[in-house]
């Protein structure tokens, strides 16, 4: 079927050959193929003169509607809110910075309640070392060996403490990957690595009697690092408040540092026993005179940065207790002088570690006391920042709902018009005017409703004048709607006219024909006739297209069942090189009487078709397969060269939807009949490519058409091969007889004489 279609789905336009379409005309007039009956169109003689090719001028194109961010695109109420933008957008900046400063605020406060729980856990793992490097000052300095249970207990508590403070550097770790307390982590690194060189202090710990010095101030430098990292982490948060009650701490965290580096120097140089005086050399007797000194400073700094209420708080220490007085005053009398230890009463190395605790155990408890504070305070201050956030933007959110308000009061009164003009206009455009254009076309325009309803609109703003305007233009295109319907009403009945015409005459040039056809003898004068004959047959075919065209009803119908073989042969016989055409199965199914003309009809289109576009020496193949549902399908193959996939998909989109009628379906009358045909009655169609090369056409018979008019399918056979002998003539001249001669109740078939050409299928035509 290769030429029938160009790839827009429109025609070949070849001239009609010579000579027609006869029924018994020779096969190699085939070889000049002529005009495409599925896309056939009038086309210029090979002769004729052609026209110069001068190209249309393109109508200026109206211009686009602009990109959507311009300013005539934006909707009435976009168009009030930007009114207000500028105030409510300087508002909304100030409350978004205010909102974005508590935010931070809040930030650093919740990265402070961290930083005080790795304040505690650096204060608890200080008290452990004080307390591992005082208790084992005495058993070590007296030549105790490291595993016994003196020095083991107290150094096993202070690697649970060191653990427990390692597990809760990886917290700060993890804040730190945001960029945040990237500083305090460097100084949680660097303490991490002297905590490393505990292990070397243990080894070398109390092993010079004369130099005790040297251990308790390599505890001394652990136990500072811990004490300054709550003054890095408070500095982190910025926060004043914060920073100086995490200064105060450390104050008096040094202080008690002080405190316990003398207990422990102390308790290094006096005996086990309390039977000899103890031995303090001078330089651990200045070291401890300096780190008296000092904690004494580091308490003068607690109360100056602490402020009111620091007195109230270290009263238990500096006065009311005589334990610790008594403590106090035998450390002063041995550190006053040298040899001061040998004056004082003699002493154990326990008696003064456990009379001395008791001032660092009172110490600890206001260190906790003050870390308590820290918390508590760091939790008001989120509080508050908190409190602010949702302050600021309660005002903020208030602002923008009030400016909203009143943009949306403003915008209503005018949106509510533009809505209701758009549902209008919408419903005028998708429904209103398609539906009275369809009832325009199915019936006659004064029996149709052509009044128009107003939009409703009726205000004397712009709004108003456009919904006027727009009743004007629905009223014109109501009054157009309706002339263009009674013109293509006038069209088809035009159409209608000139094909009753022309069949009338047709009709009687065919019974001219036959008439001249039974009295000639001469054989080549018989075959002229026959060629006539069949070119009058194809005539009176496209007759038919118009009535097609017009939307009218073939005026000839059967009232009986026709068997699917007799109406194949029908449409063979009105095909110019019908001897070309090859029935190789046909099931024994019958056509519903309704459809046998219209069948034919498209048949034959699809026939022509197929032999006008392949080689003169192939045959064009027509199978036919009952399918179990009762549909019956039909596959008629031609040996063309084929068509491109984009060709296909192009015909068969126009298959399955006819377009609407206009002057370019002139051009491409057999595919719109085909079409109009097929969905007159159910009948499906599609081209596709054959295995063999070339195309195939697939028709498929619904139930009520291939079962005979009948709902419900019966069990259809597969006949046998047709082999074309005379009975088969006969019954297919039967059918043919009927189109030419337009009667109504459908004759006996397989009775009367052969209409031109009888011996379609199986030979050479016979005669009568």
């Amino acid at each position: 079927m290769q030429g029938r279609f160009k790839r827009d789905g429109s025609a070949s336009a070849e001239p009609e050959p010579h000579g027609g379409t006869d029924r018994g005309s020779s096969p190699q007039h085939a070889q000049n193929p002529g005009q495409s009956e599925l896309g056939g169109g009038e086309r210029s003689a090979r002769s004729g003169a052609t026209a110069p090719d001068t190209p249309p001028v393109k109508p200026k194109a109206p211009p686009g509607p602009g990109p959507r961010v311009a300013l005539r695109n934006w909707r009435i109420s976009t168009r009030l809110v930007s009114l207000l933008a500028l105030p409510v957008v300087a508002a909304t900046t100030l409350g978004a910075l205010r909102i974005n400063q508590s935010m931070d605020d809040i930030q650093q406060l919740d990265n402070m309640k961290l930083l005080t729980d790795m304040t505690k856990q650096a204060t608890e793992l200080a008290v452990a070392l004080q307390q591992e490097r005082d208790g084992s000052a005495g058993p070590l300095s007296q030549g105790i060996k490291p595993d016994k249970y003196e020095v083991t207990s107290v150094r096993d508590a202070t690697d649970r403490a060191k653990t427990h403070f390692l597990a809760g550097t990886q917290e700060i770790d993890d804040a730190s990957a945001s960029g945040q307390l990237s500083g305090v982590r460097d100084s949680l690194v660097a303490i991490a690595g002297e905590l490393n060189k505990l292990g070397t202090i243990r080894n070398a710990a109390y092993s010079d009697p004369q130099n005790a010095s040297q251990t308790v101030d390599g505890y001394h430098r652990l136990i500072t690092e811990l004490i300054n990292l709550s003054q890095d982490m408070a500095e982190a948060t910025s926060n004043p408040e914060m920073i100086q009650r995490t200064r105060a701490l450390s104050a008096f965290s040094s202080a008690k540092e002080y405190a316990s580096i003398q207990r422990a120097i102390i308790a290094a140089a006096l005996p086990a026993k309390p039977d000899r005086f103890g031995k303090l050399s001078e330089n651990d007797r200045l070291y401890a005179t300096s780190a008296q000194d000092s904690e004494a400073s580091e308490r003068t700094s607690f109360a100056s940065i602490y402020g009111a209420g620091a007195e109230k708080l270290t009263e238990t220490i500096d006065q009311g207790n005589p334990t610790i007085q008594a403590a106090d005053q035998y450390a002063k009398r041995v550190l006053d002088s040298a040899g001061g230890l040998s004056t004082q009463d003699k002493k154990s190395s326990k008696d003064w570690f456990d009379a001395d605790t008791t001032k660092i155990d009172t110490m600890s408890k206001i260190e906790i006391t003050l870390l308590g504070e820290m918390t508590q305070k760091s939790r008001e201050l989120k509080n508050a920042s908190q409190q602010e956030a949702i302050i600021s933007g309660a005002l903020i959110l208030l602002v923008l709902g009030v400016s909203l308000v009143g943009a949306f009061v403003v915008a209503r009164s005018m949106i509510r018009s533009l809505r209701r003009l758009q549902d209008t206009a919408t419903r005028v455009a998708q429904d209103r005017l398609p539906e009275l254009v369809k009832q325009l076309s199915e019936s006659d325009p004064q029996d149709v409703d052509t009044s128009v309803e107003s939009v409703g609109v009726h205000s004397r703003d712009e709004i108003g004048k456009v919904a006027a305007a727009f009743d004007d233009v629905h009223r014109e295109a109501v009054r157009l709607a309706a002339e263009q319907a009674l013109l293509r009403g006038n069209v088809n009945a035009m159409f209608t006219n000139l094909s009753r015409r022309s069949q009338g005459l047709i009709q009687r040039q065919l019974s001219l024909i036959s008439e001249l056809e039974s009295r000639e003898a001469d054989p080549d004068q018989l075959s002229s006739l026959f060629k006539l004959d069949h070119l009058a047959t194809r005539m009176r075919r496209n007759g038919e297209n118009l009535l097609v065209l017009a939307g009218e009803e073939p005026g000839r119908r059967w009232t009986r069942p026709v068997p699917l073989v007799d109406v194949l042969r029908a449409a063979a016989s009105e095909v110019e090189q019908y001897e070309r055409i090859e029935l190789a199965s046909v099931p024994t199914t019958q056509v519903a009487g309704r459809v046998v003309n219209d069948l034919v009809h498209l048949l034959a289109e699809l026939l022509e078709n197929a032999t006008s576009f392949s080689s003169p020496q192939t045959k064009v193949k027509v199978t036919g397969h009952a399918l179990p549902d009762g549909r019956v399908l039909i596959e008629i193959h031609d040996t063309g060269i084929g068509l491109s996939p984009e060709d296909l998909a192009a015909i068969n989109e126009r298959l399955a939807a006819p377009p609407t009628v206009d002057v370019s379906v002139s051009r491409r009358m057999g595919l719109f009949v085909v079409g109009r045909l097929s969905q007159r009655h159910g009948i499906r169609i599609q081209l596709r490519p054959s295995d063999s090369g070339g195309t195939t056409a697939l028709v498929m018979l619904p139930v009520d058409v291939a079962q005979g008019g009948k709902k419900a399918p019966g069990k259809p056979g597969q006949g046998a091969p047709s082999s074309g002998g005379p009975a088969a003539a006969q019954a297919s001249a039967g059918v043919a007889a009927a189109r030419r001669g337009g009667g109504q109740g459908g004759p006996s078939l397989g009775a009367g004489a052969p209409a031109g050409g009888g011996g379609l299928l199986g030979g050479a035509p016979q005669r009568g």
